[in-house]
Formats: C-alpha cells, structure tokens, sequence
C-alpha cells in the first residue's frame, strides 16, 4: 500500500485536475496536510484515530478557532476521497467530534465616510499629478479601488480578472469565483463605467500584451499585494486613520446595501456565497450599525420631557 505522502500527492493532484479547485487552494490543503502528515510521524499512537484525536488537540492550543475548523476541514476531506477511491473502509474521522463552537467575528467594514473621503482624495490628485506615468497609475488605483466597492469582488478575483471576461461597454464583468464557479455582476454607477473606459484608454499598449485586465507598471499582473500598499498609501495621504484592506470593501459593499434594504439573497448571489448563512453574517453588522443610527440619531432622544409636581385640588382635577 502507499504512504501517507504518496496519497497526499494523488488527492492534491486528484483536487486541481479533476474538481478543478484553484492553485490558492490547493496550495492551502497542501499546507495542511503537509502538517498533519508531519505530526503523525512524530506520534508514536497505535491507532490513527488516536493520533488524529491528539492532533485536533494540537490544533486548538496552536491556532485560533477558525484556523482550526479550515485544518480539520483538510483532514476530512482528504480521508473522504480516501474512502470514495476505496482505498479505505472508512474515515477515522467519522467517530471524532470535529464540531467546536466558533467565536463569532463580525466583518470589518469600511463606514460610508470614509469611503467618501478615500475616493474624494484620490480624485482630487487628477489635476495635481503632473507626469504622464503618474497620471495613469493613479487612473488605475482609482480604476482598481472603484472596481472593489462597485462590485464586491474579492481581491484575488480583481487581480484575476481577463480581459475577455469584460463588456466595458455594457459594464458587466464574468467573475471567476472559488472553485471555479462564474457570476456575472454589473456596474451599475455611471462614473465608475467612464473611470474604467478611462484606464482601459490610457493603459490601451500594455493591455493589447497582456490577458490581464489590471496591470502594473510593468505591463504584468496587477498583484495582490500591489493593492494592498497602494490603498495604504492612499488612505495616508487622506488623513484616514483606520487600517483599510482590500477586502473591507467587500465588507463595505454589503453592509451598505442591506442598509439601503437591498434582499440579502440578491447580495449573496453578487458576493458568489455558495450558502446564505456566509452572507447572513453582514445582516448582523447592518443590525448593530441600525441600533448605533437609532441611539444616535432617534429625535426621541433630542426631547426635553419635563415632569410637573402635581397638586390635587378639592374637586381631585388638575
């Protein structure tokens, strides 16, 4: 019979050729097992289901909670294509309780303000930047950071995207989601459109070498990190002092339109969630962000209410 890493190597194979998961994934499951696979060599356990029980044990004095649940998840699947592949009778996994309450993090989003004050910067520098170089790259980061909140799209899904995947005439873009499942969304404000045409005008050379849609000044793949450093640089530069990511505008996105009482299964078709319950989390920041709104702004909390001694006359009447 094989080892444990030969059988590694088949389900990581098996997991990017056949159910066509992405290289980012792939990559993660690797890690994981990788760790798992080390772990078990170390152990000197007589049964494997003990050595995973051990593991698992690991895992929770090691990590966060969610860092945990995304290793096991690893774990399992792999023993499933075991058992699928015939390889094994069954999972050792089956009698283990892998479920543990999760702290509940709310996602960070990015408050309307800011992302007014972010993009009012960035825009005002058009008439300031002076060199033809510096005009198309800040044409492309306000392409790149319009493109984040219009849409939703994840980072690695903007960096991603090809240029055959776009209509820029009728703004609509085909997103190449996790595991390879495609969403269309539409831009639907009419300044972000004429941005787009914008940059696709000014980068015109470099975007007829390459299948990218963003690009860097090199004429390669806009990267993730590229992003990172230049909304950094931008949220700097406006005097914003809270840390944004490229992935807050997601956040952003959503809890800014069930604010605006858009249906949530809408916003989750848009953000490509595979369950609703994913997309359910935003329904909560939008909750506690009405409760602020209401503790705040209420006009009840504006009255003066001012209570009269009474005095009972001889008839009992006031």
């Amino acid at each position: 019979m094989k080892n444990q890493q030969e059988l590694i190597d088949e389900y990581l194979y098996y997991c990017l050729k056949q159910r066509k998961l992405d290289e980012k994934t792939v990559r993660a499951y690797r890690i994981d097992l990788r760790q798992f696979s080390e772990f078990c060599v170390q152990k000197k356990v007589v049964t494997e289901k003990a050595v995973i029980r051990q593991y698992i044990l690991h895992l929770h004095e090691s990590y966060k909670q969610k860092t945990v649940k995304r290793k096991v998840a690893s774990i399992k699947a792999f023993y499933s294509y075991l058992e699928d592949e015939e390889i094994i009778d069954d999972s050792p996994l089956r009698k283990i309780r892998t479920e543990f309450r999760e702290e509940k993090i709310l996602p960070r989003s990015i408050p309307y303000s800011i992302l007014q004050s972010l993009l009012s910067s960035m825009y005002s520098k058009k008439s300031i930047e002076s060199t033809i170089s510096e005009k198309k790259l800040l044409n492309r980061d306000i392409a790149v950071v319009e493109t984040l909140f219009s849409t939703g799209i994840r980072i690695s899904e903007l960096c991603n995207l090809l240029q055959k995947n776009i209509d820029i005439e009728q703004g609509i873009f085909c997103i190449k989601g996790k595991g390879g499942k495609e969403r269309y969304l539409q831009i639907g404000t009419g300044e972000v459109l004429a941005q787009l045409k914008e940059y696709k005008r000014h980068w015109e050379k470099e975007l007829n070498l390459s299948e990218f849609f963003f690009l860097n000044r090199y004429g390669e793949r806009y990267s993730e990190q590229s992003a990172r450093r230049m909304i950094q640089r931008y949220t700097q530069e406006a005097m914003i002092e809270i840390h944004i990511t490229p992935h807050m505008f997601r956040h952003a996105f959503a809890t800014l339109l069930l604010e605006e009482e858009v249906d949530i299964r809408f916003i989750q078709k848009m953000l490509g969630h595979a369950s609703i319950m994913t997309t359910q989390i935003y329904a909560e920041v939008a909750s506690k962000k009405q409760m602020e709104i209401l503790k705040m702004k209420h006009p009840r909390n504006r009255m003066e209410i001012f209570e009269k001694n009474v005095e009972m006359g001889d008839t009992g009447v006031v």
